[in-house]
Parts: structure tokens; sequence; C-alpha cells
């Protein structure tokens, strides 16, 4: 629940110097090891470069790109030295004073052609590392492709191609060259196959198995490919079997962090008494191993909060000034009812001057759960531009609005759009979603037509209004302003699901909507609204087992109820009734009121046992 640190990019020096092309002309050809690029390059200039500019310059030696986190592997063998081609030799130049300037593509692009030109390893790392700096995924998986085929035995050219493999959805590749990696005393990380396997058809899954355990026969004590096994176990829902692998983990590594954590996960869920014993028989041994505390304490925050919270005041005890633990502390004492614990932590979170935004933020919600209407407005109204502002702005209007002061919450928002310019498309959206929902329709309308008369090429905007039409049954309108978001933006992805969505839920425009979520879901392959979107989609062309797979993924990452209706409906027509009423009785027990949901529980004439009948639906409108 604590917020973690993000790392800054790290910046290169700039340097201002050039190189005319006609002096290349006359530069000796080159004999060059197997060394890193720059230091060649630096070898290079202390030969062609005059003493004076090399003196002048000295201090202002070119920065290359970091490397990845793994050492590569010392070696004394010697590579034999070969010649440069003269006009390889000018483009590493100019790759390498690009580099100094900053202008990382065009050096990218003269290593990606010089590398399979040169098939010199050293041009080879050199070039993955840089790839892998400027994140471009398909030229790194490249460039490690070509360093592994020059250097079998260079193991962080074979980490890399095994990172870049299992980043392209193609873990089961990576596995052989992790297996080198172990084979030459490096510790494998061998769960990193396991990325994304939620995307894995049951005969990848199956066969990615089996090459881990042929694996685990050549090694059969290391405690990594346990591991694997023991997830892989636990994601085929195979979970005696994953603790048995567990269980042999623990006889060789008793502290092995993540094997801990994977244990009490699947105790818990079985129920079992006293989950977590192992957890806390090593925090008693050790009991400053805050990262295991830590880690232990957010386990905990997913099925009981009273005990995170005895968790994170230890934590908080021995660093009490650390915001993210305040901040922690706030959350879940608010979550189990304590306000008052929770006004002790924010107010100390504001003391410290630390996340002010949040502090203050929910210092006003607290003030709501206790009828202080005023008090909370003027939390709210203490939060600045921020992740917070627009949450805090939601609040002020329900208020105001709720409380029939309509003028001043419009009021409100034109001096926050005044005070924040940047601000001023999505304070519009908020503002009209909150006059539609409060019963004033023509009123939000007719903001976003005036905003939008200003502005016409603004999406947000137009997607607002979009959905403001298709609430209110206005489907072609709709349709034009999601298509003229596309029009301005091919690859909009939210406008793509909202529009396929539609076609599938309120039309008989099965095909086009399958086109359109299905470019979606190109788009953004683990988003859940677009994973129900693309669900509900099939299950509207009767291909029944294909929703289920993509319904259930959705629901796993977002358990909304919206989501459960889906899945419940699914499930309930393929003949699952357990499997339905217990997902919607899931959904039932936090959103019972869910439109959606009330909506398909009477269309289908289903009463949840234990559940009052649902009352009538009334449409205000009609």
């Amino acid at each position: 629940m604590t917020a973690q640190p993000t790392s800054q990019e790290k910046k290169h020096p700039a340097a201002a110097l050039g190189l005319g092309r006609g002096v290349c002309h006359h530069w000796p050809l080159l004999y060059l090891r197997n060394t890193p690029p720059l230091l060649n390059m630096l070898r290079l200039l202390a030969i062609a470069i005059p003493v004076a500019l090399l003196t002048a310059c000295a201090a202002q030696a070119p920065v290359a790109p970091p490397q990845d986190s793994i050492a590569p592997v010392t070696t004394t063998a010697v590579v034999p030295e070969r010649p440069f081609p003269h006009d390889s030799l000018y483009a590493l130049l100019v790759a390498e004073f690009a580099l100094r300037r900053g202008a990382y593509d065009v050096a990218l692009e003269q290593y990606r052609a010089q590398a399979p030109a040169l098939r010199d390893p050293a041009v080879s790392a050199h070039t993955t590392r840089l790839t892998q700096y400027l994140h471009r995924d398909e030229a790194t998986l490249e460039a490690a492709e070509l360093w592994v085929e020059l250097a079998p035995d260079d193991m962080e050219a074979r980490n890399s191609l095994a990172r870049q493999l299992v980043a392209s959805g193609r873990g089961a590749e990576a596995l052989p060259h992790l297996a080198e990696i172990e084979r030459h005393g490096h510790g494998a990380n061998f769960p990193l196959v396991l990325t994304n396997f939620e995307r894995l058809t049951n005969v990848q899954r199956t066969a990615l198995a089996a090459d881990v355990d042929r694996l685990a026969r050549e090694f059969p004590d290391n405690t990594s490919l346990l591991f694997t096994q023991a997830l892989l176990l636990h994601e085929m829902t195979q979970d005696d079997q994953a603790l048995r692998k567990l269980d042999r983990l623990f006889s060789l590594e008793p502290e092995q962090v993540q094997a801990l954590l994977l244990e009490g996960r699947i105790l818990s869920a079985q129920g079992k008494a006293n989950p977590y014993a192992r957890i806390e028989k090593v925090l008693k041994e050790n009991p400053d191993d805050n990262a295991l505390r830590l880690r232990y304490a957010r386990l905990l925050a997913t099925s009981d909060m009273a005990a995170a919270r005895d968790q994170f005041e230890l934590l908080w005890a021995q660093a009490p000034e650390d915001t993210d633990l305040l901040y922690s502390l706030a959350l879940i004492n608010r979550e189990i009812g304590d306000n008052a614990t929770a006004s002790v932590y924010l107010r100390k979170m504001l003391q410290l001057g630390q996340r002010v935004n949040a502090a203050q933020y929910y210092l006003g919600r607290i003030e709501e759960d206790n009828n202080n209407p005023d008090a909370a407005l003027d939390h709210y109204q203490a939060v600045g531009p921020g992740q917070e502002y627009l949450a805090a702005g939601s609040r002020i209007g329900h208020i105001l609005v709720d409380s029939g002061q309509l003028e001043r919450a419009n009021a409100w928002f034109t001096v926050q759009r005044d005070s924040y310019p940047e601000q001023r498309e999505p304070l519009i959206g908020l503002q009209a979603e909150l006059l539609n929902t409060a019963g004033y329709r023509e009123d939000a309308m007719a903001l976003l037509d005036t905003a939008l008369e200003q502005t016409p090429e603004a999406t947000t905007l137009l997607y607002s209004r979009a959905m403001l039409r298709e609430q209110h049954d206005d489907l072609t309108a709709m349709e034009t302003d999601l298509r003229a978001i596309l029009a301005l933006d091919a690859d909009n992805a939210t406008a793509l699901n909202a529009l396929g969505y539609t076609l599938a839920n309120r039309t008989r425009r099965f095909a086009e909507a399958l086109e359109l979520v299905s470019r979606a879901l190109a788009l953004e392959p683990d988003e859940p609204a677009i994973l129900d979107s693309m669900g509900w989609v099939l299950y509207r062309l009767g291909r029944i087992e294909e929703s289920l797979t993509y319904l259930t993924r959705a629901y796993a990452a977002f358990p909304d109820a919206e989501v459960a209706a889906h899945l419940g409906e699914v499930l309930w027509v393929s003949g699952d009734t357990r499997r339905a009423t217990q997902v919607w009785q899931e959904a039932a027990r936090v959103d019972p009121d869910h439109p959606v949901l009330r909506d398909t529980l009477e269309r289908l004439q289903v009463r949840l046992p234990n559940t009052p009948a649902p009352a009538p639906m009334i449409d205000t409108d009609r």
C-alpha cells in the first residue's frame, strides 16, 4: 500500500564537440580488440585529434547509457584483432559523438546498422545496452540475439536476450538462456519466464511446465527453479503440489522471501489456521528484517486489516517520519472504521509537510463520514493540483449540488478553470458528469457543447459528451463523437473500446463491434475494461468458451460489479449456475445496487440466496 519510489532518468553530459567528415578520410585503419566501443573511441581520439583539442576536451569524455544490472562474465580469452572497415569506423564515431550530444536516436540508428555489418561482440553489446536504455523493445531483441550469436559464453548477453524474450511474450524461449546462465555459475532468475503467464494457452502452459521440470532434474537443489515450479503449480490451481515444492525449497533456504509470501497466500486461501506461521517465525528470529515485514504487512492488507495495522505500526515505530508508512496506517485505520486514529496519522503528515494533498483529501472524507460537510469542504478546497485534485473537486461538486447550491458549484468550477487552465478539460468533464447525475441533463450537455465549440478537437470532452449521449439513448450522436475521436487518433483504445462495447451491447452490429474491440485489445492487452468488452462481444456472437476466457481474466484483474454481471451471465447461460451465483454474490456484497448487476439478475429472473428481491428500476427521464 505504500508508494514505491520512482527512479529518475539518468542524464548524460552534453558536449559541444563536432567533427568534420573531411578529417576522417585521412585517419589510418585501426585494429580494435573486443573491448567496450567507448574505450576504443577514446583510443581513436588519442591518435586522430590534435593534442590541443584532446587536452581541451579531456574532462568531457562521453558517458554511455547505464548497463544492465547483471554483471558481465569476466574472461581472459584473447580475441583476435581485425580491421574495422573505413565506413564503419566513421559511422561508429558519428554514433559516439551523437551520444555526447544526447542525440540518442542518431546514435542508435548508426549502431543498429553497424552491429550486423561488423558482427563484433563489443559493438553488439553496446547496441543492446543503448536499445535497452531507450526502451526500444524490438531493437533490443534484434541486438541481443546477435550478441548471443557472436558471444554465446557472455552471460550478460544471454541475460539481456532472456529478459527481452520474456518481454516479447516468449518466455519459453528464454528458459534455455537462463539455464546457460545457471550452468556458468551465475544465479539465473528462473521465475522471470512466468511473466504474462495468464496470456498463455493451456497447451503453452503445459509445455512450459514440462520444460521447467526437465531443467529442475538437472538442478534439483536450485531454489529459484523450485520456486518457479511452485508458482507454476499455483497458477495452474494445483496448490497442494505447490506447497510440497515450497517445503522442499524451505529445507534448502528457510528464509526465501518470495516463497514465504507465496506459501502464506496459498494457506490463507485454503482457510488454514495460522497461514503465516513460517513468516512470523522468520520475523521473530529477524525482528529488524523490515523488507520482509513490509511485504508481510501488504499481504495481510488483502485479508486482515487489523493484523496489517499491527505490522505497519511496528514498521512506523522504527521510522516515525516515514510518510509512506503514515499514509498506509491512515488508510488502514479508515478502512477498519477507526477514523479518529486515521485523522491522527493524516495530521501528522500535514505537520511533516509530506503528501499534503492526500492528507487533506482523506481528512475531507472523514469529515463527510462524520456529517460535517463544511469542514469537509475546507479540506477539499486545500487540495492543489496533483493526484487527488480531481477527486477532491468531485467531492466539492457533490456536496454543493446535493445541498442545492448549484450556482456555487458552477462558480467553483469556473474559478478552478481560470486558476488552473491546464485542468480545463477534465474539470469541464467532471462538472458535466455531476450536473447530469444530479438531474441537470440539459445544463450538462450545454456545458460540453459550449466547450467543444471553443476546442472542437478536445478528445476528452468529445468522450464525455459521447458517454452522456449514450446514457440518454442517443446512440447515433454518441457514435458521431466517438468516430470524431478516432478520426483524430485512430489508436485511441478508450474510444475503440467504448464504441465496440456499445455496438455489441445495444445493437446487433456484432462483427463491427468485434473489429473495434480487437483493435483496442491489441493496443492495451491487459486492460480489464477491454477484456470485459471482448468477452461480452464474443458472448453476443455465441462464442461462449472464448467469452469466458476473457471475462475470467477481466474479473480476476478488476472484480467490478459490471464485470461480475457479465461473467455471471455467461456462466449461467453455459450451465455453470453454481459459479455464476458465487460471482454475483461476491459482487452484491460490495455493490448490491449496481444497475448492470440488478438488470442482469432481473432479466434472468435470478434471486440470489439470502438477498431480498431487487426493487424495480425506475427511469426518471421517461
